[in-house]
């Protein structure tokens, strides 16, 4: 599959609508969504006030101190805010994008499906679910459909990014199309399924713009922890003021404790970092998921994806491609091998089932037969029933069928043939590998058996073996016999599987290992796989499935491929990681500011505190300066690594915890040390305090 051009990490342009947006979320509504940096809004206006007072006489620190700390509190907030837009503005570039796709177009609407020559030209906006369109090549689809007549190659570039074109044809799992793709060869003829403002795209632009986006119980329980720390750090600041004045006035001095210093190290010790990047990780969760190519139609479903242990898959369209395909011709009594696939051709010219195709496809390419017509030959097409379970054609060189093994020899020994021995085993030892054989004979006798094999889709073996790295079972869960299963479990690689499945059964299959306590996640396709994927934890439609497999599930697979789980996997756990890591850090910067600010701050009422200024700070104003610049721009520096999030690494979770403990605990308080007193440094060479 090509790869995608990778785009620069923030454009200029998305940049610039990032800035614009930080001043737009000023709002008080806006601010009042983050508790914790609600407070730095409330507290930059405090110190605005303060500065404005002390322009009138009225000041308890220097005019240039407060407007100091009051520039820097207002960064602050403008930073929190630009980290968020430019979270959101990945998504709305994309928007965009897809918006481009969506033109207005003009449909060709057909009376009935069968009527591709009485074409009606109406507005593509006008179509409804259950009309008919005819799409020809170089012309848009315009609404969301399936395929039910022609195959043909479409673009789909517009929608999942990848610039090699997709086949799609009736039946089996390739006949869905999304509005605003493009047909580049051939023709198809498309039932509409969804309505105006109903269709994939539309979803998809209201999901990646973030519109849609609600917080996920994980995030909303760590917000309710922020907003209890700050709420006791506010207490324990605003108790220090009095206490500080009681001091001061005991030693017969005045308070050198301002509120603005006061209001500066609130903002300090509370959990700002975190606060400011919680929603832009969990917005660059989502877009993460988009760039690969998934759907998600909640926050939740990402995050319970970081703890999946238990994979169910649907076998028709999602391991296998969903249609049978001719891979063996087998003749037997004798017969040339050039016959049978010549007779085996000849009754599926006028097959149009994926199957009769590729029995067509096949013998082209084993024995160079083209494909011929049926009018040349004065043939008769005897189409296939569920009473004779047989098709095939009548021609000049006689009568040739082809069928389930126990039809065709009903038909030959009525004819005074014989189903010998050889055929037996041949059908029998196609049976015993899982797949489907079709008897060949011509005129009363047996030419032959021809192979049809449910295809495994490339490389899912390998990605299985990597799910099973990542502690995940997988299941596939088919509607076929034991045996059959058997044969594609076998091959796809799968660690369990379940035959003869219902949609009653794979639903309680669901429910039961749920009740255990595992978190699951299923991927289908199909109408009868709706049931299980609403139930499950994490429910993954491919985008080739049905409207009702969409709808059912959670999150939908725009590449159709079985093994996307691997991804979704990976960003769930990477987003669960990236929050708890920059948690960690911004907890653990507190250390640092403890010894940045309350040395400093009450050295002058108890020098004994002097001990704890082991940054060697110039003096207070310089130590609360440099903590709340350092304050603000941690919060540009953590941007990058909040969109990317942490690198993901498959290594068991006691081993993982311990690493990210080490790297943004212990780095959480190194950093900070470092840093402030850098920019004391720079504070005090330059004059500036």
């Amino acid at each position: 599959m090509p790869s995608k051009t990778k785009s620069p990490f923030v454009t200029r342009e998305l940049a610039g609508r990032a800035v614009r947006d930080a001043f737009a979320k000023l709002a008080p509504k806006t601010q009042l969504k983050n508790p914790v940096m609600f407070l730095v809004y409330v507290s930059a206006f405090l110190t605005t006030g303060l500065y404005v007072c002390s322009l009138f006489g009225t000041a308890d620190a220097r005019p240039a101190f407060i407007l100091a700390v009051a520039l820097i509190l207002w960064l602050t907030v403008l930073f929190a805010n630009f980290a968020e837009a430019i979270a959101e503005g990945r998504g709305k570039a994309q928007a965009d994008a897809l918006r481009a796709a969506r033109q207005d177009v003009t449909a060709n609407k057909l009376s009935s499906p069968a009527a591709r020559d009485a074409v009606q030209r109406v507005p593509g906006a006008s179509l409804v679910k259950g009309d008919c369109v005819l799409v020809n090549a170089g012309e848009q689809i315009p609404a969301d459909g399936e395929v039910i007549e022609g195959a043909a190659s479409v673009d789909e570039s517009a929608i999942t990014g990848e610039s090699a074109p997709v086949i799609r044809e009736s039946g089996g799992d390739r006949s869905a199309v999304t509005g605003g793709t493009t047909v580049i060869s051939d023709w198809l003829v498309v039932r509409v399924t969804s309505g105006p403002g109903e269709s994939f795209l539309d979803k998809m632009i209201a999901m990646v713009e973030g519109a849609a986006r609600k917080k996920t119980p994980n995030e909303i329980a760590l917000e309710i922890l922020l907003v209890a720390l700050t709420i006791i750090f506010l207490l324990v600041t605003v108790s220090l003021f009095p206490f500080s004045q009681f001091s001061a006035s005991q030693a017969g001095m005045a308070n050198p404790t301002s509120i603005t210093a006061l209001v500066a190290l609130l903002v300090c010790l509370a959990p700002t970092t975190i606060g400011a990047l919680l929603s832009a990780i969990g917005i660059a969760g989502m877009s993460r998921l988009n760039q690969a190519n998934v759907l998600a139609m909640s926050g939740r479903a990402i995050e319970a994806a970081g703890d999946v242990d238990t994979l169910r898959l649907d076998k028709t369209g999602t391991i296998t491609r969903g249609n049978r395909q001719a891979c063996e011709f087998i003749p037997v009594d004798g017969a040339p091998a050039a016959e049978l696939a010549d007779a085996a051709q000849l009754s599926s010219l006028a097959d149009e089932t994926p199957e009769g195709r590729s029995v067509v496809v096949l013998a082209k390419e084993q024995f160079g037969l083209r494909g011929r017509s049926m009018s040349e030959l004065h043939t008769s097409f005897i189409p296939f029933s569920a009473k004779t379970r047989m098709s095939g054609v009548d021609c000049e060189e006689g009568e040739v069928r082809k069928g389930a093994a126990d039809a065709v020899k009903a038909y030959v020994q009525s004819k005074g043939g014989t189903f010998s021995q050889e055929c037996e085993a041949a059908v029998e030892r196609i049976a015993r590998e899982g797949g489907t054989p079709l008897v060949v004979a011509k005129n009363g006798r047996v030419l032959g058996v021809i192979h049809l094999k449910d295809i495994v889709k490339q490389g899912v073996k390998e990605k299985f073996a990597d799910l099973r790295k990542m502690g995940i079972r997988t299941v596939m869960i088919t509607g076929d016999n034991p045996l059959t299963a058997s044969a594609i479990a076998a091959e796809a690689g799968v660690d369990d599987f379940l035959a003869e499945a219902t949609p009653e059964g794979k639903l309680h299959m669901i429910r039961q290992l749920q009740a255990k306590g595992h978190l699951v996640a299923m991927t289908g396709d199909g109408t009868n796989d709706a049931p299980a994927l609403a139930q499950a934890d994490v429910a993954v439609a491919m985008n080739t499935g049905t409207q009702a497999a969409k709808e059912a599930g959670n999150m939908v697979d725009l590449d159709s491929s079985p093994t996307k789980l691997i991804d979704i996997v990976r960003i769930g756990k990477q987003l669960l990681m990236t929050r708890g890591s920059l948690t960690t850090f911004s907890i653990a910067n507190d250390v640092a500011k403890y010894f940045a600010i309350l040395p400093a701050l009450f050295m002058g009422l108890y020098p004994g505190l002097a001990a704890l200024n082991i940054m060697h700070l110039a003096s207070a104003e310089s130590a609360i300066l440099s903590a709340i610049i350092y304050n603000a721009l941690i919060i540009v520096a953590l941007i990058p690594l909040a969109l990317r999030g942490v690198k993901y690494r498959e290594v068991p979770a006691g081993k993982l915890l311990s690493r990210n403990l080490l790297i943004y605990g212990l780095g959480g308080i190194a950093a900070p040390f470092a840093a402030i007193k850098l920019i004391d440094m720079f504070l005090v060479g330059f004059g500036l305090v």
